[in-house]
């Protein structure tokens, strides 16, 4: 039964891989609003958010003030722009501790009516890892009234979504950022949140929103070892005493490797898998196709499969068991038919391991649903 998926229906199905495959991060946290990273710097913000501008108004230009929270003078080495419309300029002499300089972008907004979502990748000293800065809006042909700018109503509550990718984050760190929200009633909104999931923090700047204007919701999430791989946090909006539906953020945690040694690293568990996919050739709907995935090993110590995700909802996994190093194991799941659409669907399944090596294994499943 060996794996003969479609070699473009897999292609198609990795895209979804990159909100798990995104550049790693340093190890952050957040204090008082603030990012800190690699307890060497500190940044007031990692994204700036232009919210709603008018398409070829003009040049958008943001700054982010680095300061050094270290004993060392550090410096930023480079910083990198993913898009030819983004000008970036930094500050070139080393920054003494307690001293602060700044990455300042001009984004062209000349584009067309658009969201966009531009990166810098910026190079610091003493930093493990560059750190990805974003600058992001929505550029519009004309101005909009506010209930269209902002299609999801929740009451008098509106926004542009109520499920958020929150991203990733490592084991000790924490993720924050912000989503815009408007009042499109006719009297004052006290915005309050209620059921908020445990790791999740989220709060409303202004809390009092006037008819016609708009607040900044920030939220943080922060890892925690009972949380591995993808995890939806939630929380109520109350106003008026009303509760207005659910925001729901979800975000991928992995394993912080930053603080291992080479030795660690060289006897760390280390699997080793005889296939990654798995073909169920033509099935009818409602069959429950069963996968295994079967693998060794290989490393000098123990492996533990955190969390198995599955991006199709009615799957089921087997046992999750430590595997001694030297020995094998397997993953299995079971995949419910029943709720697929017609013709060729391929399943993602990601591990999340202790591994420093393959710290998210992913594995497909697929074949033809009729």
């Amino acid at each position: 039964m060996l794996h003969r998926i479609n070699a473009l229906t897999i292609a198609a199905a990795a895209l979804v891989l990159s909100f798990l495959q995104g550049t790693a991060s340093a190890q952050t946290r957040t204090v008082s609003g603030k990012t800190q990273i690699d307890n060497t710097i500190e940044l007031d913000k990692t994204v700036h958010d232009f919210g709603d501008v008018l398409s070829g108004s003009g040049a958008l230009t943001c700054t982010f003030t680095v300061k050094n929270i270290s004993s060392e003078p550090m410096a930023i080495y480079n910083v990198v722009s993913s898009c030819g419309c983004t000008g970036v300029k930094w500050t070139r002499e080393p920054i003494a501790p307690g001293a602060s300089g700044t990455i300042s972008a001009t984004y062209t907004n000349d584009e067309g009516p658009y969201p966009f979502d531009k990166t810098l990748t910026a190079y610091f000293s003493g930093v493990k890892k560059p750190v990805v800065l974003r600058l992001r809006g929505t550029a519009y042909a004309k101005k909009l009234p506010l209930d269209q700018t902002y299609p999801v109503h929740l009451g008098s509550l509106a926004l542009k979504e109520t499920s958020i990718k929150a991203g990733n984050l490592s084991q000790g760190s924490q993720r924050s950022d912000a989503l815009t929200v408007a009042n499109i009633g006719n009297s004052t909104m006290s915005l309050s949140f209620t059921d908020v999931t445990p790791g999740l923090e989220i709060s409303a700047e202004p809390s009092s929103i006037a008819p016609g204007e708009t607040a900044k919701v920030t939220y943080t999430i922060s890892a925690s070892r009972d949380k591995w791989g993808m995890n939806t946090y939630t929380a109520v909006p109350v106003a008026g005493g009303k509760r207005l539906g659910t925001l729901s953020f979800k975000a991928f945690t992995k394993e912080d490797f930053s603080g291992w040694t080479p030795k660690q690293r060289q006897e760390a568990a280390l699997p080793s898998f005889d296939f990654t996919t798995f073909n169920y050739d033509v099935v009818k709907s409602g069959t429950k196709v069963v996968a295994r995935f079967p693998f060794k090993n290989t490393g000098k110590s123990t492996l533990t499969i955190h969390k198995a995700d599955c991006d199709w909802e009615d799957a089921a996994f087997g046992p999750l068991h430590d595997i001694p190093a030297g020995k094998t194991g397997e993953i299995t799941v079971t995949l419910d038919t029943s709720k697929m659409p017609k013709g060729e669907n391929v399943a993602i399944i990601t591990l999340t391991t202790n591994t420093p090596l393959r710290p998210l294994i992913n594995l497909f499943a697929g074949g033809a649903v009729k």
